[in-house]
């Protein structure tokens, strides 16, 4: 069978049907002869859970599937909102879990580290507290759960299809298998049990109060979001804004130095999320350092587009965005070129946009920053899992030609691919414990998400997630120029994250080969945005840099050399040998062309998603 023959995501729930044997030989159960009824009562109610979990899960995906694109359920103009699959869910999963649970009272586990003992639970942070281990019945029940988990997870072993679908199958499982978690459920948690002995009940007051607040939000909120202001205590570098158009302000930082580079340096932040993860306090502000080094910095704010905005183009944003914003950024300066760095897809923007300088052989740009960043879209974890034929044909059939990609559901896609850390501890915690989260900026800039134009997005998820094609020459057309990344012949520093689950390390490598001119690799430690914004004050985690070139990346990583601290004083070091000489720092920020419109920073990055 191959990976197309059937959507993958449903398969999910049939693979029960096609794993039976395994099941039953797992269980203990013995056959009874061919066309025999199997033998064995003890694993007869584990068997019935099991069927529970397969119509639970079929369920269970078929609501969710409204986030992720699947085709039954392409999201259309109103489509359901993120709390609505887990709502609609939610009675399946208790009764799924009681069913489970009393199955698994009359099933012997026979593995090591489970069963009663439950010494496999403080293995797993959910069931680390000691509450799950000084009461027999949740002992038990955490270790039960667990094994049933692994048991779950490894029957999928048995389903004869590609790795590909068999990993969109992992996927989906470890969502199930996440939701029907038993510190998920008030009356299988004891932490929470615990906590309304203690408090005489307040705790689950508290916790009704912190979910019927999070459902008029809409969403399951991760921070104290009243503790910022975007402005006033996140994104305050001193700046303005200098141009607006349809589809983003351009803002010009203030200097901080009596002198500064010739050449200016253009941030393209990613244009999934505000621009201010780069500029969260200003201790761990990136923006802020890049000033403090000497650089005028311009960064482009994207706006949340609206309806209005709905049909914009990948184009457009290449043009209207990235071009632009280096277009003003060498009229302002007067400068020969620009330095321009691209961060996440913002960085895929970039890259697309110097293949449109390089294709009309316009040297606007001495050098190039790609920060996790994906030109190669060969293997792009398990994002790319959620990516099908089927899927995308859907989207562009709902938004190709106009309307959005709202805000929510990528928010909500993205939050699933961690949903333990990113969805279900916030959920245990707040609504079973009444414990508020505490104010968090990374957190806070997390749930100020953005809305994409759907022909922008259709046309990423097809040329890049889909089908591969900005790695091959002129198979993408961009602005009328047709695309060949091996004409970029400017140098390019590339950074990744070793734990990135977004853009994984491996395929950022591989951008070294795409493009034209010299580069160089940093690998730092840590995940998608804290490796990236780790401020050298905080001197912490590490970061590896090329010791001997090599052309494959684990061979990269074993002859590569660590360093302590930060990266971003290595990049410094690199971008200023292509920042020119150093001249008087600007006055004023703009021109006679190009006026401030606003203080930084600006009305765009202030406006939230609908």
């Amino acid at each position: 069978m191959s990976g197309t023959d059937r959507d993958p995501m449903q398969m999910l729930a049939s693979m029960f049907e096609a794993g039976q044997e395994v099941m039953r030989k797992m269980a203990g159960q013995a056959g009874a002869g061919e066309g025999g009824a199997p033998t064995g009562d003890a694993a007869d109610p584990f068997s019935a859970a099991a069927r529970q979990f397969a119509d639970m899960q079929n369920a269970w995906l078929k609501a969710a599937s409204t986030m992720t694109g699947q085709p039954a359920q392409a999201t259309q103009a109103g489509a359901a909102g993120p709390f609505e699959p887990l709502m609609a869910s939610a009675r399946q999963l208790a009764d799924m879990q009681k069913k489970m649970l009393e199955g698994m009272s009359a099933f012997r586990f026979d593995v090591a580290g489970t069963g009663g003992s439950g010494a496999g639970a403080p293995d797993d942070k959910r069931f680390a507290n000691e509450a799950w281990r000084k009461d027999p019945r949740y002992s038990t029940l955490s270790g039960a759960y667990l094994a049933y988990a692994e048991f779950l997870e490894k029957s999928i072993d048995a389903v004869p299809v590609d790795e590909r679908v068999r990993a969109q199958m992992r996927f989906g499982m470890r969502q199930a298998l996440d939701a029907m978690s038993p510190s998920n459920f008030f009356f299988t948690n004891p932490e929470a049990a615990q906590l309304a002995l203690e408090t005489g009940g307040r705790s689950l007051t508290e916790g009704m109060a912190l979910f019927m607040r999070d459902l008029a939000k809409g969403r399951v909120l991760m921070t104290d979001e009243e503790a910022f202001q975007v402005g006033k205590n996140v994104a305050t570098t001193p700046g303005s804004v200098v141009l607006e158009n349809d589809l983003m302000q351009l803002i010009q930082y203030t200097p901080t130095t009596g002198e500064v580079f010739a050449r200016p340096l253009v941030i393209v932040p990613p244009c999934i999320n505000k621009f201010y993860i780069l500029d969260l306090q200003p201790d761990n502000s990136f923006v802020a350092n890049a000033v403090a080094q000497g650089h005028t910095v311009f960064l482009v704010s994207w706006r949340n587009v609206t309806a209005a905005q709905g049909k914009l183009t990948w184009d457009d944003y290449v043009r209207q965005g990235v071009l632009t914003a280096i277009d003003v950024a060498q009229d302002i300066s007067g400068a020969d070129q620009v330095n321009a760095l691209g961060f996440c897809v913002g960085g895929t923007l970039l890259g697309t946009a110097a293949g449109v300088m390089a294709g009309n052989n316009e040297p606007k740009v001495a050098s190039l920053t790609f920060l996790t960043t994906l030109l190669d879209f060969y293997e792009t974890g398990e994002l790319g899992l959620l990516v099908t034929e089927e899927s995308v044909v859907a989207r562009e059939a709902a938004i190709g030609k106009g309307g959005l990609l709202p805000a929510k559901e990528m928010a909500f896609v993205f939050s699933s691919l961690r949903a333990n850390d990113l969805i279900w501890q916030y959920v245990v915690n707040s609504y079973l414990k009444g414990k508020a989260p505490p104010a968090f900026d990374l957190l806070y800039w997390n749930s100020d998400s953005t809305n994409l134009s759907g022909p922008m997005a259709c046309w990423l998820l097809r040329n890049g997630y889909l089908e591969n094609k900005l790695r091959e020459s002129g198979k993408v057309v961009v602005c009328d120029v047709p695309i060949d990344l091996a004409d970029v012949k400017v140098p390019a520093f590339l950074y990744a994250s070793r734990e990135d689950h977004i853009v994984p390390w491996r395929t950022a490598f591989v951008s070294k080969h795409l493009l034209g001119g010299p580069t160089t690799f940093v690998l730092g430690a840590s995940g998608h945005i804290a490796g990236v914004i780790n401020a050298p004050e905080k001197k912490k985690r590490s970061h590896w840099v090329e010791g001997v070139t090599a052309d494959e990346a684990d061979e990269w990583l074993e002859r590569a050399r660590n360093e302590p601290g930060s990266w971003w004083p290595n990049w410094a070091e690199w971008l200023a040998r292509f920042a020119g000489e150093r001249v008087a720092a600007p006055a004023q920020p703009g021109n006679a062309t190009h006026p401030v419109i606003e203080p930084a920073p600006g009305r765009y990055v202030k406006a939230k998603a609908e």
